[in-house]
C-alpha cells in the first residue's frame, strides 16, 4: 500500500499540470457551440440536399480551388466551416455566404483551445504525451479509490479545501476525486481510447475482435479519376442522399492526391458521433459512387468504438450531460492542479532526526 501510495503522489505530482488543463480546456470545449458568437451561427438546420447542394457549388466556386473540404453545419451550429489549408479556413452560413475567414488557428480561439486539448499543440508527439496522462488518469483513479478505502470514515465532501493548508487539501483531493471517480474514469478511458490503439481494442474485445475492427474502420481500396473542378456536386450529394435516406450531411472531403477519391461522411439519425461514420466514396473525376460504408451495419466492436468521441466530447443527452461533463473537467482541473501544487510546494516537513547522544547533562554525571 505505501508504494501504490508513493507511485501515485509522483505520477500526481509529474503529470498534473497536463490533467488539469485537458480538464479545464475540455470543460470549455463542451460548450463551445455556444460560446462562439458570429452571425447566423444558431440558424436552425436546413438539411435538404438542394441547398446544402447550392451552398456547396457557391463556396467551391469562390474559393478558387483553395476548398480542401467542408464540415457541414449542424443542428447545434448553423455554420459550414471550410478548411483551405493548414491552419486556415473560414465560416459560412447556410446560404454558401462567408461571415468570418482566418490565416492561422490562432485567430480562432475554439480552434487552438481544440488544438491544445487534443495535441498540446505539438502534433503527433502531443497526442502521444495526452495519451500517457490518460493511462495515468486511469490508474488514479483506481489507485485513488484503494487508498481512499482506508480513510472512508472521515469522508466529507466539498467543492474546495477547507482551508489552503497541506493537510485539508489532501483530503479535500481524496474525497472530491472518490466521488467525481466515474466521470472522470469514463473522460480519461474514452480519451485514450481515441490515442491508443491497444486500449481502444481491449474495450472492444468483448464484442468484436481487434481485426474485425481495424477491418471496419479501414477505407475501401478504390482508385479515382483526376480531380474535376467542373464536377457536378449536386449530383453527388443526391446519390449519398438516395443511399441513405434521412441522413445528414457532414464532411465533404476532396483529394489531396492524385488516385483518391471525394469522401462524403454521413451521420444517420441512429449514430451518436456528431460527424456520423456513414461514408461514401466517388470517383473525383466523374462522380460516381465507388464504395459506401453504413455505420450502422458495422461490426459491434466498431460501433462501440465509435461512442467513445460522443461520450468524452458530450455529444449526446444535450444540455444535463454537458453540465456533468463540464464537472468532470473541473473536477480533473482542481484535482491535477492541487496535486502538483502540494507535491512540489506544500510538501511536509522532514522531521528532526533523534539524537542517539545523551544530553550534555547525562554526559557530565557518567564523568
Amino acid at each position: 500500500m505505501r508504494l501504490l501510495d508513493l507511485l501515485h503522489r509522483w505520477t500526481g505530482g509529474l503529470l498534473g499540470l497536463v490533467l488539469a488543463m485537458l480538464g479545464l480546456t475540455g470543460a470549455i470545449l463542451v460548450h463551445r457551440f455556444t460560446w462562439i458568437r458570429l452571425p447566423h451561427a444558431q440558424d436552425p438546420l436546413a438539411g435538404d440536399v438542394e441547398t446544402i447542394a447550392a451552398a456547396t457549388r457557391k463556396l467551391m466556386a469562390e474559393g478558387g480551388g483553395k476548398v480542401d473540404g467542408i464540415i457541414y453545419a449542424n443542428p447545434d451550429f448553423g455554420l459550414h466551416l471550410l478548411r483551405t489549408g493548414e491552419g486556415s479556413g473560414a465560416y459560412a452560413d447556410q446560404a454558401g455566404t462567408l461571415v468570418a475567414s482566418w490565416h492561422s488557428q490562432w485567430e480562432r480561439p475554439e480552434l487552438w483551445i481544440f488544438d491544445l486539448h487534443h495535441h498540446l499543440l505539438a502534433g503527433d508527439t502531443g497526442e502521444t504525451v495526452i495519451g500517457i496522462a490518460g493511462l495515468a488518469a486511469i490508474f488514479f483513479v483506481v489507485s485513488g479509490a484503494i487508498l481512499w478505502w482506508r480513510t472512508r470514515r472521515t469522508f466529507k465532501f466539498r467543492l474546495w479545501p477547507a482551508r489552503m493548508s497541506r493537510p485539508a487539501i489532501v483530503m479535500h483531493h481524496r474525497d472530491l476525486g472518490i466521488v467525481m471517480a466515474p466521470l472522470l474514469f469514463l473522460s480519461a478511458l474514452t480519451g485514450t481510447m481515441m490515442i491508443f490503439k491497444p486500449v481502444a481494442n481491449l474495450v472492444t474485445a468483448p464484442f468484436s475482435s481487434a481485426a474485425e475492427v481495424r477491418q471496419a474502420m479501414a477505407p475501401p481500396r478504390v482508385t479515382s479519376g483526376p480531380r474535376n473542378p467542373d464536377l457536378d456536386l449536386t449530383a453527388l450529394l443526391r446519390t449519398a442522399a438516395r443511399r441513405f435516406p434521412g441522413a445528414e450531411f457532414r464532411i465533404l472531403s476532396l483529394p489531396s492526391k492524385p488516385g483518391a477519391p471525394i469522401t462524403l461522411r454521413m451521420r444517420q439519425q441512429a449514430e451518436w458521433l456528431p460527424n456520423g461514420r456513414t461514408t461514401l466514396w466517388f470517383d473525383a473525376s466523374t462522380g460516381q459512387l465507388l464504395a459506401a460504408r453504413d455505420a450502422l451495419a458495422m461490426p459491434m466492436g466498431a460501433q462501440v468504438f465509435n461512442t467513445a468521441y460522443p461520450l468524452h466530447a458530450a455529444k449526446v443527452g444535450g444540455l444535463p450531460y454537458r453540465l456533468v461533463m463540464t464537472l468532470s473537467g473541473l473536477a480533473m482541473a482542481l484535482l491535477g492542479s492541487f496535486a502538483v501544487w502540494t507535491f512540489w510546494f506544500k510538501r511536509p516537513k522532514k522531521r528532526a532526526a533523534r539524537r542517539n547522544t545523551p544530553p550534555p547533562q547525562q554526559k557530565a554525571a557518567a564523568g
